[in-house]
């Protein structure tokens, strides 16, 4: 992997965590998902019409049917991460999905889009993925609790995460064809995908105004944020997604789970620190792995 797509995946992994952070302190729905998109179209609306003028134009019906499925994919996405931050800890489905996304998203590479790994590329996914699983809680997901509610809080963060992974998985492909072979602007991709994002959206916010009105008034500061920051972590990834492999791309993107230990534990007060530290060493030793391999 490129020095230079390294760097905007670690950036963009910083990034990724800080949201993440936000998103599960804002305890947010459907409506949440629909605050953080229009923050986005009107924070950056400048660079989506800047862009859009000169290249919408020249899509076709394979750019929009691709710009559809984007938007569907993370859609869903958001929603069952949301729905998992406020059914579990953020230090299990967080890793979860961040953890399996990759590791399909880079099998899906692999197998659909003909990319080739090495050795060492095969080892860095493995340190990536068992960092991750170490990050969540390691043996301790699979040992019965003695705490019935916490052991039914667990197995939630677990179907969660690892549904949240699925999505991830494949909205990585779907986007990484969009921009590497199909040559669509990864800004474009992002801001368009979120314009059709809140046409699914909006009924969530309209069907009860004044509901809406009150979560707004409580979510607002996480959701500017979220709206502002969230595009710049994924833009960066799709831009190094057009220099590196998507293989290589997805599972370094995992460096967010890095900073998710070292910040994420702290600020919301999940334990197993000493686990979290000892998988987040191993997340960046694959990560390294992935960049020279």
């Amino acid at each position: 992997m490129p020095a230079s797509a390294l760097a905007l995946v670690i950036l963009a992994g910083l990034i990724h965590a800080s949201w993440n952070i936000a998103a599960k302190k804002a305890g947010g729905d459907s409506r949440f998902a629909a605050f953080t998109g229009l923050v986005l179209l009107v924070a950056w609306a400048p660079l989506g019409i800047w862009f859009g003028i000169d290249q919408l134009p020249r899509w076709g019906r394979a750019e929009w049917l691709l710009l559809c499925a984007s938007a569907l994919l993370h859609t869903i996405y958001y929603i069952v991460l949301l729905r998992g931050y406020r059914k579990a800890d953020l230090t299990v489905v967080y890793p979860l999905a961040r953890g399996s996304g990759p590791l399909l998203s880079s099998l899906a590479a692999i197998v659909l889009l003909g990319e080739h790994i090495s050795a060492l590329g095969l080892a860095g996914i493995a340190g990536v993925v068992g960092g991750v699983f170490l990050v969540a809680g390691g043996p301790g997901l699979w040992r019965a609790s003695h705490d019935p509610v916490q052991r039914q809080r667990v197995r939630k963060g677990m179907v969660y995460g690892l549904l949240s992974g699925a999505f991830i998985a494949s909205y990585t492909v779907v986007d990484g064809y969009a921009v590497k072979f199909m040559l669509m602007s990864p800004i474009l991709v992002d801001y368009m995908g979120c314009l059709l994002r809140m046409l699914v959206l909006a009924p969530a916010v309209l069907r009860d105004p004044a509901a809406a009105r009150a979560l707004w008034r409580k979510q607002w500061k996480y959701a500017v944020f979220v709206g502002v920051v969230s595009p710049v972590s994924y833009v960066l990834v799709l831009y190094a997604m057009q220099t590196a492999p998507l293989s290589h791309v997805a599972p370094a993107r995992e460096v967010s789970m890095l900073f998710a230990a070292l910040v994420g534990g702290q600020l919301l007060g999940e334990g197993d620190r000493l686990l979290r530290l000892l998988g987040a060493a191993f997340i960046a030793a694959g990560v390294m792995a992935l960049a020279l391999g």
